[in-house]
């Protein structure tokens, strides 16, 4: 059964004026599909339809697009193209990279250490919950208050801990947006003998994708937050790093994921990642200065704000703020109704009524993060979305704040101003 914050989200989409002009703010969620992806994936819906294991013109035809994108993002990676496993999502790609490992030690007979964070995407943590199921022990790291893992802490762990398997840090995270160090990370882990992997699918539109210049043994990228389609992904894994499939059938995509191949998919992730790769420093120059502006706005003119996350070592299209007094779902649902669309968090964990496990996991108390929303902005986004969003949100913050007895009670008795000083901005 949906919950009743979900139901509302359905009766405010169904009330939203259909001429309204629209302000998405939710590119962490998911991104539009580029024209230039969508252009060269279309002729594989259509005529270039063949299955690409058919050993006919057809066939080869569509055999020949994969490996074509197969090769860009090897180059793109800085990678050997039999190190590129296309899969169904980052989530698969999550799921075949640390399962996979999971069924490698356990046909071994042998048991093990996974070691992770706290604040990581559900499909690293739900993973490896489950393999605590089959035996397997999980070691989730506490990040500092700004999100980041230091390096001694991964060494503590890792030097408490000598049965690890792997070490799974994720690059940037998709609700603050915080950017962790991961030559240094890797480093440590593969000073112990760990192999490490990453989920880099928040960061690869913005940030640096060579696995030799930062060490990695494997990454998960997908389609959905590069302009690509979703329901597209992939896992680079290093050739001498042996995991077990979850997929088992035909010999495909180097027996580690069978199942016949979405062409038009891979053909559209390959774009997508080739056209990134060209814009990166560019359209994060541009993003970096939109949310700047943005995050200076909010804090300046709001009272009782503050932003989650690093101020700097963030990812460019990253601005989340926690609002005193208010709750984030009120400020979501006010703000769909001026046409404009953000966030709470993880689009994955939208049926929650939980604070986000991110903001509790860096410190936040369940107020603040109950009251936080992320405003991610993308390729579309302009100056004059971000005012506008932030004039609105002045009204939204003001009003909701008007209704709260609590707050109301607290303001007059002086308490939030005893709190501000005691919140970290």
């Amino acid at each position: 059964m949906k919950n009743y914050s979900y139901v509302k989200c359905l009766i405010f989409g169904e009330l939203m004026p259909s001429k309204m002009s629209e302000k998405y703010l939710d590119f962490s969620a998911t991104t539009p599909t580029r024209k230039e992806a969508l252009a060269e994936a279309t002729p594989f819906f259509l005529d270039k339809f063949g299955n690409p294991s058919s050993f006919h013109y057809k066939g080869l035809e569509a055999r020949k697009a994969i490996e074509g994108a197969r090769e860009k993002i090897a180059k793109i990676l800085n990678c050997d193209i039999k190190e590129v496993i296309f899969t169904g999502s980052g989530t698969e790609s999550i799921n075949l990279a640390l399962k996979g490992i999971a069924f490698k030690a356990l046909l071994a007979g042998k048991r093990g250490t996974f070691i992770s964070q706290k604040t990581e995407h559900h499909a690293i943590l739900e993973s490896l919950h489950w393999t605590e199921k089959l035996g397997f022990k999980i070691v989730l790291l506490t990040p500092n208050k700004k999100g980041i893992i230091e390096e001694e802490t991964l060494r503590k762990a890792l030097q408490e801990n000598p049965d690890t398997l792997l070490v799974s840090i994720m690059y940037a995270n998709n609700e603050i947006g915080t950017i962790q160090d991961l030559k240094t990370l890797s480093k440590v882990s593969h000073e112990f003998g760990v192999p490490f992997h990453t989920d880099a699918c928040q960061g690869a539109e913005y940030l640096n994708l060579d696995v030799k210049e930062l060490g990695i043994d494997m990454m998960t990228i997908n389609g959905s937050k590069v302009y690509g389609f979703k329901g597209t992904g992939l896992l680079f894994k290093k050739k001498e790093l042996i995991i077990e499939p979850l997929i088992h059938g035909g010999a495909h995509e180097f027996h580690l994921r069978a199942g016949t191949e979405n062409v038009p998919g891979i053909v559209a992730l390959a774009k997508a990642l080739e056209l990134a790769e060209k814009e990166k420093q560019k359209e994060g120059k541009r993003l970096t200065q939109l949310r700047e502006h943005m995050i200076r706005r909010i804090l300046k003119e709001i009272p009782f704000t503050y932003l989650n996350g690093t101020e700097k070592q963030r990812l460019p299209n990253n601005a989340n703020i926690s609002f005193e007094g208010v709750e984030g779902e009120s400020i979501l649902l006010r703000l769909n109704e001026k046409g404009i669309f953000a966030s709470t968090g993880s689009a994955c964990a939208s049926q929650s009524l939980d604070p986000s496990h991110v903001l509790l996991g860096i410190g936040r108390s369940h107020g603040l993060a109950h009251g936080s929303i992320r405003f991610s902005l993308g390729k579309s986004t302009t100056k004059k979305q971000i005012d506008f969003t932030v004039n609105e949100l002045k009204k939204i913050i003001k009003e909701l704040r008007q209704l709260s007895a609590a707050w109301n009670k607290n303001k007059k008795s002086g308490e939030a101003k005893l709190r501000k000083k005691k919140v970290r901005k």
